[in-house]
């Protein structure tokens, strides 16, 4: 069978946590769960780092602004993660040429970035901590849940990843208004701390 789905879903999931992917995947091929799992993602060195990493999201994902800032940070790194897994994966099976596979990850991991990150801005306009870590929450389960079902039902869980990142598209067309709430605040708080510090520099009268 073509690893094209386990490709697309990796990528969408790799938008969204990047570190749980590489871990996941790396622990599925160590135990042998999966015989679809590079070697290069099962070596102890790279799963104990993914696993650090992880940690990391999961704290920093569920603190309000601070998400949004780990957000733009991973702008980078979440698609190319997803393109090198892909990549990885088209490699160890032979099915679908590394570059073609690397671009259907990268961009798809792109995709659901954007809308993660979108979502995430919309989410922080409300004063309260507790939705950002109920999002992050399903987040992470959602992303567990969808990689562990890609190892035994790729076809069934690029379906599944594909509807989502649709849906995630239209709901971020209609919280549109907030996310430009959201950049409106941001822009506010960062020119008020220029000019304060600005104000700073002033002698005393």
């Amino acid at each position: 069978m073509s690893v094209l789905p386990l490709v697309f879903t990796s990528g969408w999931a790799s938008g969204i946590n990047a570190y749980a992917v590489v871990l996941l995947l790396g622990i599925f091929g160590a135990t042998g769960i999966s015989d679809e799992v590079p070697a290069s993602l099962q070596r102890t060195d790279v799963l104990v780092v993914a696993g650090a990493l992880f940690l990391c999201e999961a704290v920093a994902d569920k603190i309000p602004y601070v998400d949004s800032f780990w957000d733009s940070v991973h702008t980078v790194i979440r698609p190319l993660a997803g393109a090198v897994v892909a990549a990885l994966l088209a490699g160890e099976s032979g099915s679908l040429p590394e570059l073609a596979a690397g671009a259907v990850g990268g961009s798809t991991a792109l995709m659901s970035h954007l809308v993660k990150a979108g979502t995430r801005m919309a989410v922080n306009t409300s004063p309260e901590p507790f939705s950002n870590i109920a999002v992050s929450t399903a987040e992470d389960l959602g992303v567990a849940g969808i990689i562990t079902f890609a190892i035994f039902h790729p076809l069934a869980a690029a379906i599944i990843a594909a509807t989502l990142l649709v849906l995630g598209i239209v709901i971020l067309a209609f919280l549109a208004s907030r996310i430009r709430r959201f950049l409106r605040r941001r822009a506010q708080r960062r020119e008020e701390k220029r000019l304060a510090g600005t104000g700073s520099h002033w002698p005393p009268g």
